[in-house]
């Protein structure tokens, strides 16, 4: 770090880049150091910072332990969330989550009868998804924008691509949670005792949609996962999307969404709620 920017030194170059002109960096490359300065500099700064393991995965967040001034009392109002309105918060994520599933079938010209089907599966979503509609949607929807073939979790380069961009936006939201003074591991229906991130799980759902579309658009061909996928991956992060039918980038619709969440939360109604939807626009 030099006078409040990043100083990358690759070889006898040297690169100085605003620490406040950053929102995340990612570090793919196990010959590189961060000073402990650096390191305090960016969650000062709420710079979503991550770690890539031998993989080229993202592996370790750097967060900061103080989010905001009102932290303890956001806490424990997170702490005290109404059951009743947790289940409805539930609700609203997968069916919003659904619509952006088939609004990436529906602008990559997928079938019509499975887009009807996903509809008709959005509007049965009940409270506490009891009849797994969000599973039954994920099969039909993963199988026909990558093939019946296709398998979630198998190691292949697709799966590479979602599972990398999956982890990027996670990474990204879980800065934002905490800089709302909310904590990413007490979450509002992922409840995973050993998951850090139970809260960016939630919230991320709506979000996962644009991933798959990249990876449709880009990977599909592809028998390796190239850094330069990488790199677009990470770039998706500052696009812009429509939220309450405006466009913000993809960082303000995430705070605009979590505000709507916490709104439901506090009012119990779900006409507060409002999600982002999937496609991607150019700054």
């Amino acid at each position: 770090m030099y006078l409040d920017n990043l100083k990358v030194l690759v070889k006898d170059d040297e690169i100085l880049i605003p620490i406040s002109d950053i929102m995340i960096l990612v570090v793919d490359n196990y010959r590189s150091s961060l000073s402990v300065p650096l390191i305090n500099k960016l969650t000062e700064n709420n710079v979503c910072t991550i770690l890539c393991g031998v993989d080229h995965l993202p592996q370790s967040y750097i967060l900061a332990m103080n989010g905001h001034f009102s932290q303890s009392g956001n806490i424990n109002k997170q702490i005290l969330w109404n059951e009743e309105r947790k289940l409805l918060v539930h609700q609203l994520i997968i069916k919003a989550k659904i619509y952006n599933q088939i609004e990436i079938l529906k602008l990559n010209n997928k079938n019509k009868e499975v887009i009807d089907k996903l509809y008709k599966f959005m509007n049965e979503v009940e409270k506490g998804d009891i009849t797994n509609r969000e599973g039954l949607v994920a099969k039909m929807y993963f199988r026909e924008l990558f093939g019946n073939d296709f398998i979630r979790m198998n190691e292949d380069v697709i799966n590479a691509g979602l599972n990398y961009g999956y982890a990027i936006f996670r990474s990204l939201i879980s800065s934002i949670i905490v800089a709302k003074g909310y904590l990413a591991n007490i979450g509002i229906f992922h409840k995973g005792k050993q998951n850090m991130f139970n809260l960016s799980d939630d919230i991320i759902e709506v979000f996962r949609p644009i991933v798959d579309n990249y990876v449709f658009n880009n990977m599909i061909e592809d028998i390796i996962f190239k850094q330069e996928h990488r790199e677009v991956l990470i770039q998706l992060t500052v696009k812009k999307v429509k939220i309450d039918h405006r466009q913000q980038t993809i960082s303000n619709a995430i705070h605009i969404y979590i505000e709507s969440i916490l709104k439901v939360l506090e009012t119990g109604n779900p006409k507060d709620f409002i999600f982002p939807l999937p496609q991607c626009y150019d700054i």
